[in-house]
């Protein structure tokens, strides 16, 4: 039953009940005689809230906007609020309840009159919920028969043209209407300026500033030696950050003090900068005074090229005349284009897209296509995400008239971008808008990790488990579709091609803010008083409160309905003021804020879900967390916690545990980071999926052979001695998938005889240090190699072995490769045919090494190769200039008179198919 409404109020924008909360009521209803009949109208409750959400499931996305129907599903949706209260109110008191001791407390204790207040309390507010279903069924009866309900094929109609993923879904032949534009911008940049020049791109939000310039950034980034810079400011940004990415991008990764100042990092950007010629870029900037407080940093450098781009006339005025771009609409032709390669991107019968994507447009549909695309105005973000919307609707001429239609009428209005992406947004199902909405919490134009999105998804219930997935996988699914949909959009994949990080278009933002706030659903207070914020908010984020110093009173302030708190920027104060009235609290994400203490009432929080406390000052977790029955995510990588509470083993439900910390300056190169340790009898949570990072101990191998639904296994401060139970008790796992092995120090040897992993998921292995000779023919590679896609060897000694060709034969699937102080031979061979899934090659701090030949169809599919501080290394790679897919060639911190031998014009003549190149 408790299922059934979980799934029920998800789809329709909410969360539900847990399988406690029923077992609790039954319990409460046995022994307290008001409460017998309270199970039973929560069941019926249920089956009513799904019939109504079946009603909203077939609606077309036309009726969605219809003014009498939305105010129906607002109706639903406060109902859907009003019965998560509730239960959750409900199961918060019946935990509460020592259930051994309950009629003695219920009937004569203090707090058993209060006992018998609250419940029926309860008993009221669900007779409520029945007069409010009842006025919501009479409010469907005034429009139901008006509707025609819409027979949604969306999910076959997906699989069918999805071509089962997303991944690579646009290519560089599918930009429409830059070539003249990137031209100019490619002009300007390979000019023979000496002094360092800024060039502005400026036009309307949606008009595609910044796929031009990040187009040319990435053929052009090869030419500037000195650094190249991709800074994103936006409209609130902070110049000491801005600078610090700067001063990291540019080669120094380490901050020049504790708290440095602007000018600590202008002297040290100027530092690094001198008499080098970089690329910088500016994205989207609001405001001339962030470039004004900037543009010394540049000053002394060569040659080099500041690209900005903005909406601000006064912003593009930075530049003078010559290097000042105004970004203009497509005409009617590239519109057209444009629109058909979003369309019709996977109904090309040419697989290697050689078909020009107005060819792809059945012929049926060319009239009609073509009057969409003009009413999109030249605006690409509108043309982007109107195609994108009419690849999911059947390609028929009934349904894209429908289509046409209400674009007709939205796009009577002026904000035609806007009026686009509403009907985008009502075209998602309900599972796929709860996940859209929860996107705009986090701030303007931030890379939202992917892995953190998905479990938070998971907490508050819009990702549930079916059929064969897990909620986690479920929640991928829902992120690819709205990328797919481009209502999200990729920054970064990692080296298996995965989404690592996406963000939200501002534009798309903007919107997402209006709905969730109209809603209900949430708000984002980039800034702001946390007394003007509504305390009925079910959802918010900040990046930091101010307060005016003199009155605590602000931290006094309730949030009685709050499900999810996400601060980038908080003070321990805040937070306990917040938890202290929030008890329904799901998700709590602090991460990179100045927080350094969580309160102990933390334990209080019996729904919290999910708790963030990445790159925080935390030192230790209150024990109080034992108590927290339903937590299933907790990430305290990179804070200051050494040692986990013993407690921690009775939370039965914890799937992800993520917890190491940087090594301090008095350890080793070796150790860059230290695993946690992990508490006695850790397999008390058989339901663990991910334990990254704990230090191996003595008993640690008997606690992993009961933990068989690990799937991530991460292991610091490993030794001989241990290091066989070890091995043995991975060995064994069913589920596992990434495996990081990191010896005590370098010093130590390891044993791997003892690692055969049963395991086919086995994807990804990490090993730094303790690899003897022979290493390589050990069973890990001979058995589970054929799987692995994704493989770091450190600190090993080879001797005068050749490592590529030993794993060329053992590990062909990889398609990551990274050996990193690796002692071997001195000419490394990747012989014919070798690698044939390759994409990323990282050969760094190799001794010995002198010599790479590439031989002929060698790595055909390589992306980049990255060869650092091989210092034995006087010539360039042979046979690497046939290498026709490479992209990036990095050659740093080679032997002294490598460039000797080959200068850098000299290979960027050689490698012009190469957009990256540094020497």
């Amino acid at each position: 039953m408790a299922e059934a409404i979980l799934a029920a109020v998800t789809k329709i924008g909410m969360i539900g009940a847990s399988k406690a909360a029923t077992a609790a009521g039954e319990l409460l209803a046995k022994k307290v005689n008001g409460l017998m009949e309270l199970p039973g109208k929560i069941k019926m409750i249920d089956k009513e809230l799904r019939m109504l959400n079946g009603v909203i499931q077939d609606l077309g996305s036309s009726h969605l906007s219809n003014n009498v129907i939305k105010e129906w599903i607002t109706g639903v949706r406060n109902l859907a609020y009003h019965v998560e209260d509730v239960v959750d109110k409900y199961l918060y008191e019946a935990v509460k309840v020592n259930e051994e001791d309950f009629l003695s407390r219920y009937v004569f204790n203090m707090g058993g009159a209060r006992n018998a207040i609250v419940f029926s309390k309860i008993v009221v507010e669900v007779a409520e919920i029945e007069n409010e279903l009842k006025q919501v069924k009479e409010n469907q009866a005034y429009w139901t028969n008006t509707i025609v309900p819409v027979n949604n094929d969306r999910a076959e109609i997906d699989r069918q043209r999805s071509g089962g993923g997303f991944q690579g879904l646009f290519c560089d032949e599918d930009l429409v209407g830059i070539d003249e534009n990137r031209s100019k911008l490619t002009e300007w940049l390979s000019t023979d300026e000496k002094d360092s020049t800024v060039i502005t791109i400026s036009g309307m939000g949606g008009l595609g500033k910044t796929t031009l310039v990040r187009n040319v950034y990435d053929r052009e980034k090869g030419n500037f030696p000195g650094g190249q810079a991709w800074i994103v400011v936006s409209q609130k940004y902070d110049v000491v950050d801005l600078l610090t990415k700067l001063l990291s991008k540019i080669g120094q990764s380490q901050p020049v003090s504790a708290k440095p100042d602007v000018d600590d990092l202008t002297n040290a950007i100027q530092k690094t900068l001198q008499y080098k010629k970089c690329l910088i870029v500016l994205d989207d900037v609001w405001n001339e005074e962030a470039y004004n407080q900037m543009h010394n940093a540049f000053k002394g450098s060569q040659g080099s090229r500041v690209m900005i781009t903005t909406r601000k006339e006064k912003v593009a005025a930075i530049a003078h005349n010559g290097r000042r771009m105004i970004v203009q609409p497509l005409g009617s032709t590239e519109s057209y284009k444009l629109f058909c390669s979003r369309a019709f991107h996977n109904t090309s019968p040419d697989p290697d897209r050689k078909c020009p994507p107005e060819l792809r447009c059945p012929p049926e549909l060319e009239t009609v296509a073509a009057a969409i695309a003009d009413r999109c105005h030249g605006l690409p973000l509108a043309i982007v995400a109107c195609g994108s919307l009419l690849s999911k609707k059947e390609p028929t001429e009934h349904a894209w008239d429908q289509m046409y239609n209400q674009l007709r009428s939205k796009l009577q209005e002026n904000n035609h971008v806007q009026a686009i992406l509403i009907l985008s947004y009502h075209d998602l199902p309900g599972n796929l808008r709860n996940c859209f909405l929860y996107c705009s919490l986090f701030p303007e134009d931030y890379p939202m990790p992917r892995e953190s999105l998905v479990r938070m998804w998971v907490a508050e219930g819009f990702a549930i488990r079916k059929d064969q997935s897990t909620a986690e996988e479920v929640a991928e699914d829902n992120l690819m579709e709205l990328i797919s949909r481009n209502m999200l959009e990729v920054v970064e994949r990692d080296e298996l091609s995965r989404v690592t990080t996406c963000k939200m278009h501002d534009i798309v933002r903007s919107l997402a803010l209006d709905i969730a706030k109209e809603e209900r659903f949430g708000s984002a207070n980039d800034e702001g008083e946390m007394i003007n914020t509504d305390t009925e908010v079910r959802r918010f984020s900040t990046c930091g409160w101010k307060g005016d110093g003199s009155r605590p009173a602000a931290a006094g302030v309730k949030f009685p309905r709050l499900r999810t708190v996400m601060s980038i920027a908080s003070s321990t104060s805040m937070i306990s003021s917040i938890l202290s009235g929030s008890n329904y609290l799901t998700v709590l994400e602090l991460q990179d804020s100045g927080i350094s203490q969580l309160p102990e009432t933390i334990g209080n929080l019996f729904n919290l879900r999910y708790i963030g406390l990445r790159r925080t000052n935390i030192e230790s977790l209150p024990d109080s967390i034992e108590k927290l029955s339903n937590l299933e995510t907790l990430d305290i990588k990179q804070t200051k916690i050494v040692k986990l509470p013993p407690g921690i083993v009775k939370v039965e439900k914890l799937r992800h545990l993520f917890a190491d910390r940087f090594a301090d300056e008095r350890q080793t190169e070796f150790r860059y980071f230290v695993g946690v340790e992990a508490p006695k009898m850790i397999s008390n949570c058989h339901d663990l999926q991910t334990l990254e990072t704990v230090c191996a101990s003595k008993d640690l191998s008997q606690q992993l052979r009961k933990m068989t639904k690990l799937q991530t296994v991460w292991i610091d401060n490993i030794n001989a001695s241990n290091c066989e139970d070890l091995f043995e008790a991975l060995s064994y796992m069913p589920l596992l998938s990434s495996v990081l092995l990191s010896a005590s120090d370098e010093r130590e040897t390891l044993s791997f005889e003892k690692l055969k992993p049963i395991s086919t998921k086995l994807t990804r292995l990490i090993v730094r240090g303790g690899w003897a000779h022979g290493t390589l023919n050990c069973p890990i590679f001979q058995g589970s190699g054929r799987y692995l896609r994704y493989l770091a060897l450190s600190w090993c000694n080879l001797g005068e072995e050749d490592p590529l060709k030993l794993l060329a034969s053992q590990v062909p699937a990889l398609t990551y490769l990274s050996l990193n102080r690796v002692s071997s031979a001195a000419i490394l061979v990747l012989s014919a045919g070798c690698f044939p899934k390759l994409k990323t090659l990282v050969l760094k701090n190799m001794p010995n090494v002198n010599q790479l030949v590439v031989e002929d169809n060698a790595i055909p599919a390589i992306h980049g190769i990255y060869i650092v501080s091989l210092r034995e290394m006087n010539m360039a790679p042979h046979g690497i200039d046939c290498l026709g897919s490479l992209k990036k060639l990095w050659l740093l911190g080679l032997h002294r008179d490598f460039k000797a031998d080959w200068d850098l014009k000299q290979m960027h003549n050689k490698l012009k198919h190469v957009p990256e190149l540094r020497s």
